[in-house]
């Protein structure tokens, strides 16, 4: 009797892999698929105006001290336990016994190799545009001499385009980012279906396919066309002056206070900026942005 036991010669894990496979495989979808779908939405309204993409960034940062809460419980906690997981799956520490019929191994790979990637870009992303940390010295002493927390959320268009503008690198390193996790959503919500039984013949699975791949591929032009968007088509002076104006507009309407806009201060422009905007200095840089 004790042979036969689930815990006789196995772990944990093992003992408990169809549950933690399954909320593996919700949890990359909601929240932190879903989240992903309207961050690169979001984004792309940079290409509408500044404008829209400041009210959006407004809207977000309208829940006010419940924001960290919703975005470790919704976003942050989920992606750590499917990234960790999924480490956990790819070293095998889950034995392989589910049936995952994939089309090739190249897939299989991909599917695999794009986790990785989208996960050490997402913590390089977070810390590139937001610091990790949000605290004064933190953000004085580490992460902004060591390039990070670029993105200010009452200057967002302003600096996000400054943020992609560091280097030529950053884009580059951007559009790998954004295709590998685009590619690990798509390819996941096919293999979700499949964990979860939603579609099992093979007619079905090809139907399936053929749906997550015209998803995938607009999910990755509407990221490119964000990120180019932020590289290449905003205008800093521009929408420094329009950010300037939604400000006021705020702190007339008591939406927003001067510590927030203190603690929102972005960085100077580079080089070539700045010597623009010495000629003819916009409202932003009058009022200490």
């Amino acid at each position: 009797m004790k042979a036969d036991t689930p815990a006789a010669g196995a772990n944990y894990l093992a003992r408990h892999e169809f549950l933690i496979r399954r909320l593996h495989s919700l949890s990359g979808l909601i929240p932190v698929g879903a989240y992903m779908v309207v961050h690169l939405l979001t984004n792309a309204s940079v290409l509408d105006s500044a404008a829209s993409f400041q009210r959006n960034v407004y809207s977000i940062h309208s829940f006010g001290k419940m924001l960290p809460v919703i975005e470790w419980v919704f976003i942050f906690i989920p992606l750590l336990f499917h990234a960790i997981f999924g480490v956990v799956i790819i070293r095998g520490g889950l034995p392989n016994s589910s049936t995952y019929k994939y089309t090739s191994n190249v897939r299989y790979t991909l599917q695999r190799a794009t986790g990785m990637i989208a996960f050490a870009f997402i913590m390089w992303h977070v810390f590139h545009m937001h610091g990790w940390i949000h605290t004064d010295w933190w953000m004085h002493n580490v992460a902004e001499p060591l390039g990070g927390g670029q993105f200010k959320a009452f200057n967002a268009a302003s600096t996000g385009a400054l943020a992609m503008r560091m280097s030529i690198i950053v884009p580059v390193l951007y559009a790998i980012g954004v295709l590998s996790c685009v590619f690990h959503l798509a390819n996941g919500i096919w293999t979700f279906g499949i964990t979860w039984g939603l579609w099992v013949t093979p007619q079905s699975q090809r139907r399936a396919n053929f749906a997550c791949a015209a998803f995938g591929v607009l999910l990755a032009v509407v990221g490119l066309s964000a990120l180019g968007g932020f590289a290449a088509k905003v205008d800093v002076e521009e929408a420094r002056k329009v950010e300037e104006q939604m400000r006021k507009a705020k702190l007339a309407a008591g939406e927003i206070t001067e510590d927030e806009h203190k603690i929102a201060k972005p960085k100077e422009a580079p080089k070539e900026t700045a010597k623009a905007e010495t000629t003819s200095p916009s409202p932003a840089t009058k009022s200490g942005d």
